[in-house]
């Protein structure tokens, strides 16, 4: 978990930083300064105390002010770094299904599939409304919920195998969009690449030991059909 008053500190120098870098460039381009201007003469500047000036000032001191939060947002991710001190559960009482798993999550988020019946799912399993004073109250933790559900998970989750033609079909996804700017026939080498990626990964063999796989499926190809759907 992030320090909280680094936090902080963070917020509040990015939120006064960001409006005072951003928001005299409105007043500055209502004076009538092109943008990318970094100087001009004093008649171009305009009269008064509140010229050109004395805005593109204020809009420096924002945009130091703006990098102290970011410099806060480091620090903190480097003090929580070194403290080593692990997240609890669910540490904001969530109320969505992303929370209702391990900490850190699975590669497959879930050991069995979760019965949804509400749409705030993890909280009503964690809360019930009390008939008599039509309030919340706690029936189980986190910690509870992620044991009941996995207490009736499967015994192994098959996971589609590691392939590197995702590498290459992406590989080929720059050319053709370089191709369309500058050639047709490069954007035509790099959809052949992607169709070559495609049927690779399609009839890649798997690697998996036959158990895993449903008796229905051939040659595993449903484990990879169902990593090309997430990926």
């Amino acid at each position: 978990m992030l320090n909280e008053r680094l936090g902080s500190w963070n917020f509040w120098l990015m939120v006064i930083g960001m409006n005072l870098t951003f928001g005299p460039m409105h007043i500055l381009g209502l004076q009538g300064q092109p943008r990318r201007m970094y100087q001009w003469t004093e008649a171009r500047a305009g009269e008064g105390f509140f010229n050109l000036g004395f805005w593109n000032l204020i809009a420096s001191i924002g945009s130091i002010i703006l990098t102290l939060g970011v410099l806060f947002f480091l620090i903190n991710i480097v003090v929580t770094a070194r403290s080593k001190v692990r997240a609890p559960l669910d540490p904001w009482n969530a109320r969505s299904l992303e929370w209702m798993t391990s900490n850190p999550p699975k590669e497959h988020n879930f050991d069995s599939i979760p019965h949804v019946n509400h749409l705030d799912e993890f909280f009503h399993r964690k809360y019930e409304e009390d008939p008599t004073t039509h309030t919340m109250r706690e029936v189980a933790t986190a910690e509870q919920v992620l044991a009941e559900l996995e207490k009736n998970a499967d015994a192994h989750i098959h996971m589609p195998s590691p392939s590197y033609w995702p590498i290459v079909l992406a590989a080929g996804m720059p050319v053709v969009a370089l191709g369309v700017i500058y050639s047709i026939p490069v954007a035509i080498v790099g959809g052949l690449i992607m169709l070559y990626a495609i049927y690779g990964w399609a009839l890649e063999p798997a690697t998996a030991p036959a158990i895993d796989h449903d008796e229905s499926s051939s040659n595993g190809h449903n484990g990879h059909a169902v990593g090309a759907s997430h990926g």
